[in-house]
């Protein structure tokens, strides 16, 4: 295995992982009454949220709905396919 498929291999798994995170986020923000879910948030928001404040500065939340989580998922889905090409 090359350097550059080991790369862009460990970049993908990366990828992977990140939107499983901000996926658990996302679920995370529905169930905000549990008390041991509301630590699991905290602790992914630092991770997660600088991420997706790039995404809610281009769509700020409608109604108390955040949209930001669709375009972040999608950029790193379009990403990953791309990785995946090459």
């Amino acid at each position: 295995m090359s350097a550059t498929e080991l790369l862009t291999n460990s970049l993908a798994n990366f990828i992977n992982i990140y939107l499983i995170l901000i996926f658990v986020r996302i679920l995370l923000t529905w169930f905000q009454t549990v008390d041991w879910m509301n630590q699991i948030a905290a602790f992914l928001s630092p991770i997660t949220d600088p991420y997706l404040n790039v995404f809610r500065s281009f769509i700020p939340p409608i109604g108390g709905l955040d949209l930001s989580p669709i375009l972040g998922i999608i950029v790193l889905q379009l990403v990953a396919g791309l990785l995946a090409s090459v």
